[in-house]
């Protein structure tokens, strides 16, 4: 007989698949199109009878992309509000929760894909819930008279579901850990200062995303203009609302190459927001006055998060446009020149992945883990430094490592076909304990020793070993 679970809105019938039970497309807030479009989200009607969720359900509007690191099927349909569970027994009680939240640069991506399958997590014991939420100009655009950051708020909805919901599922609501990689990682360090987030949580693993430069209501605006200008309507929400979120979709890429091509160049996307409200313009200072959310956090990145970016530019690189783009970087003479010393004969596309590497992600982690330990706040990092055959330590590479799914759909092309199942096992093995305990399993991090777990063919934790690109793009913590 398939399992059935009773949550606040109605009776749900999964399915027992690989060891674990799976409910699968299951609506955390009603379809956010129509009446609802540029809304807040809302919750669900309650039904009559057990609503079947045994197939994914649809995601986002988004381009349909040929090709993604991470496989993310494009499921069409509105009602893109929903989320999977995953739990090992419905009969269980008190079980940790994790909540995965899907990166895809804010515009892409989606919780179908076989990378993001919780059954290794339930077979130890955890209960994984993968939300979907609006993306691009339908979360993020900053429109007058709409809510701001209605993707924030697809986040915070689910969260409450969770609150209200998980305990049917085994799971235990004081015991809610989020998780990303990339764009999710930086949902989850978004969450970690958002005041209305507060007691919805209770740990968070960031990977590849960290706090970013926030986007002011000056850029936002500027995005809102510009897209609006590209598909020849008011930038106001009737102006908006006249334009299908295909064509939406379509129309978001030229409208921020147009920005970033102005004079002076516009750098606005599809981000959270300041608002002051979920999105507070000085992140880092919520965290220092003390009033984050309490709890430990895992932050990371790989090695080489940008290789594949800035290999793809390899041919038209010369060291003069290098020091270029590491100006635009935020690095002066010295630290340009420092920079260089660091990789000393490497090819130009080579030292300008690195720099986009740290610049991006590793600087980043470094300085949310900075941030939060001196707050006296349980804090652990890690390195992922394992290289794939031709590839390397690429962005997206940890994902299935920490899921334990290396027999997933398009592993086997990211990370070879002798992927070490036993570098798996360490990986899984610690976000299992960090979302059952608060502790990864090795020293915590802080500013004197700063103990990093370093994954690779041998992994161990190290101090400090991000210390020489630290201090060249992070000089303020040295």
């Amino acid at each position: 007989m398939d399992p059935v679970a009773a949550t606040t809105t109605g009776r749900v019938r999964g399915t027992t698949d690989d060891g674990c039970v799976a409910f699968l497309g299951l609506p955390f807030a009603r379809a956010p199109f129509g009446t609802r479009r540029f809304a807040l989200p809302v919750p669900v009607p309650k039904w009559e009878g057990i609503r079947a969720t045994t197939t994914y359900g649809p995601t986002a509007p988004q381009p349909d992309r040929a090709f993604t690191i991470i496989p993310e099927p494009v499921i069409p349909g509105d009602d893109c509000l929903n989320l999977n569970v995953f739990t090992p027994d419905l009969g269980s009680v008190g079980l940790p929760v994790m909540v995965w939240i899907h990166g895809g640069g804010f515009t892409a991506g989606g919780n179908p894909s076989p990378w993001y399958r919780g059954h290794r997590f339930a077979r130890d014991g955890v209960v994984v819930v993968s939300i979907n939420y609006r993306l691009g100009a339908e979360g993020f655009l900053d429109i007058p008279g709409a809510p701001t950051n209605r993707a924030v708020r697809d986040w915070l909805a689910a969260l409450e579901w969770v609150q209200d919901n998980i305990a049917a599922f085994g799971g235990d609501p004081d015991q809610v850990t989020i998780a990303g990689q990339s764009a999710g990682g930086v949902a989850c360090a978004t969450l970690l200062t958002a005041p209305a987030a507060t007691g919805l949580f209770h740990g968070a693993i960031c990977m590849s995303g960290a706090i970013p430069p926030k986007l002011t209501a000056e850029a936002a605006g500027q995005l809102t203009r510009a897209l609006a200008e590209e598909l020849g309507v008011e930038a106001t929400v009737d102006g908006l609302l006249s334009v299908d979120p295909a064509r939406l979709v379509a129309a978001q890429e030229p409208a921020e190459k147009a920005l970033s091509q102005a004079t002076p160049p516009v750098d606005a996307r599809f981000f959270p927001s300041i608002d002051d409200e979920l999105v507070p313009a000085d992140p880092y200072g919520v965290i220092a006055r003390g009033r984050a959310a309490d709890v430990p956090i895992l932050v990371g990145a790989t090695g080489q998060e940008a290789d594949q970016i800035a290999a793809e530019q390899g041919a038209d690189l010369d060291d003069e446009r290098v020091d270029r783009r590491l100006a635009r970087l935020g690095l002066d003479a010295s630290r340009i020149a420092a920079w260089r010393e660091l990789h000393a004969g490497a090819k130009p596309w080579k030292v300008l992945g690195a720099a986009l590497t740290a610049s991006m992600f590793q600087a980043r982690a470094l300085r949310l883990a900075d941030a939060w330990s001196r707050a006296r706040q349980p804090t652990w990092t890690y390195a992922f430094q394992w290289e794939a055959p031709k590839l390397g330590a690429i962005h997206c590479l940890d994902v299935p490592f920490a899921f334990d799914v290396l027999d997933a759909p398009g592993v086997a092309e990211v990370a070879g076909k002798q992927a070490p199942q036993d570098l798996a096992d360490d990986v899984h093995r610690a976000w299992v304990r960090f979302v059952t305990h608060g502790d990864p399993g090795w020293a915590p991090y802080d500013a004197h020793h700063r103990h990093t777990m370093v994954w690779d063919s041998t992994s161990a934790v190290t101090a400090d070993p991000w210390r020489a690109m630290r201090e060249i793009w992070n000089p303020e913590q040295n």
